[in-house]
C-alpha cells in the first residue's frame, strides 16, 4: 500500500474493504431493504419524506453510492457524504436514532449473513470485528457508535429486542411491490422477468424467519436456500473484478489507483484460497465445502 495515501475510512486491512468488494454484496443490499421496511415507523418515515415511490431506482443507487463512497473513499469523501446524509436526515425529521439504529442493524446483519451463507470464509472473530468496523459508519449518519452494536452478539441481542414491534403493514407491501416487479422501461421487463425476479427472490429467501412467518410468505428450507446462494454467488463472481468495478460509480477502482494494486479486495482468498472452479463449492452446502455452518453468525477471520 502507498504510505502516503489515504486508506479511507476502513482501509484495506479491514473486513469491510475486503467484504464489500464481492458481487454478492448486491443480494445483500435488496435483503436489508426487505428487513427494513419491516420496521413500520422507519418505512414510513422513508414514504412519506424520500423520493422512493417517484424515483425508487434512483433512491437505491444513491445509496449504493453513499456505501461505497464509505467503504473505498477517501476519509474526507466519507466524512462529506456523511455530512450531507445527516443534513438531510434533519431537514426531513428522519434523524430519530432508534430509527437510523434500525436501518444501520439491518443492513449490517444483511451483509453478514448473505457473505457466510455464499461461501466467503468467516470467523466468529472476523464477524465480530466487521460489526465493530460499522460503528464508524453508523457515526457518519447520526448516530452516537457507543450505542451501536459492537459484535455479532450485540446485533442479535438488538434483534431479538426489536421484534416485537415489526410488522408488515402496508408501507412494508408497498416496498414489497417494488422489489417484486420494480417499474422499468418496456425494453427492460424481459430482463425484469428472468433475472430481476429470481435475484430478489434469493434475497428474499435469504431472511431470517420471523421475517417470513411477518411477510406471510414461507421460504424453501435454510439448506436449499444457502445452496442457491452459493451457486448465485460464484456465478457473479465469474465475471472478472476488474469488469464489475468499472461500473459507475468505480470506487472500489479509484481505491486501488489510490492505494496500489496489492489492496485489491478479494474476500474468497483471504486469509484463506476460496476456488470458485470448485464444484462442491455449487454443489455442497457452505457446511461441507468451507466448513462454515450458514447460520446467523459469521466465520472470517483477518490479520492484526
Amino acid at each position: 500500500m502507498r504510505q502516503d495515501a489515504d486508506p479511507g475510512l476502513f482501509g484495506p486491512r479491514s473486513v469491510t474493504w475486503q467484504l464489500h468488494g464481492d458481487p454478492v454484496m448486491w443480494i445483500a443490499g435488496i435483503r436489508a431493504l426487505w428487513l427494513q421496511a419491516l420496521h413500520p415507523v422507519a418505512v414510513r418515515g422513508v414514504m412519506i419524506n424520500s423520493a422512493f415511490r417517484q424515483d425508487p431506482w434512483g433512491r437505491l443507487m444513491r445509496t449504493a453510492d453513499f456505501v461505497g463512497t464509505l467503504s473505498y473513499g477517501t476519509t474526507e469523501a466519507a466524512e462529506a457524504a456523511g455530512a450531507r446524509v445527516r443534513r438531510i436526515h434533519r431537514r426531513l425529521g428522519v434523524d430519530d436514532p432508534e430509527l437510523l439504529l434500525w436501518v444501520h442493524c439491518a443492513e449490517t446483519d444483511s451483509y453478514l449473513s448473505v457473505a457466510r451463507r455464499s461461501g466467503i470464509p468467516l470467523t466468529d472473530a472476523g464477524a465480530d470485528r466487521y460489526v465493530a468496523e460499522h460503528r464508524a459508519s453508523a457515526r457518519l449518519v447520526g448516530l452516537d457508535p457507543d450505542t451501536v452494536p459492537a459484535s455479532t452478539a450485540e446485533l442479535a441481542a438488538y434483534f431479538e429486542a426489536v421484534r416485537p414491534r415489526l410488522a408488515a403493514g402496508p408501507d412494508a407491501r408497498t416496498v414489497e411491490d417494488f422489489l417484486r416487479r420494480p417499474p422499468v422501461k418496456p425494453v427492460l421487463v424481459p430482463a425484469r422477468e428472468v433475472i430481476w425476479r429470481r435475484v430478489t427472490a434469493l434475497a428474499y429467501d435469504t431472511l431470517p424467519p420471523y421475517a417470513h412467518a411477518l411477510y406471510g410468505r414461507p421460504a424453501p428450507p435454510p439448506d436449499t436456500v444457502t445452496r442457491r446462494l452459493v451457486a448465485t454467488a460464484n456465478l457473479l463472481r465469474c465475471v472478472p473484478s476488474g469488469l464489475r468495478w468499472r461500473l459507475p460509480p468505480r470506487h472500489v477502482l479509484r481505491a486501488v489507483e489510490r492505494l496500489g494494486p496489492g489492496t485489491r479486495p478479494d474476500p474468497c482468498a483471504y486469509p484463506a484460497p476460496y476456488p470458485l472452479s470448485d464444484p462442491a463449492a455449487i454443489l455442497d452446502t457452505p457446511e461441507r465445502a468451507h466448513g462454515i455452518d450458514g447460520g446467523g453468525g459469521t466465520r472470517w477471520g483477518t490479520p492484526d
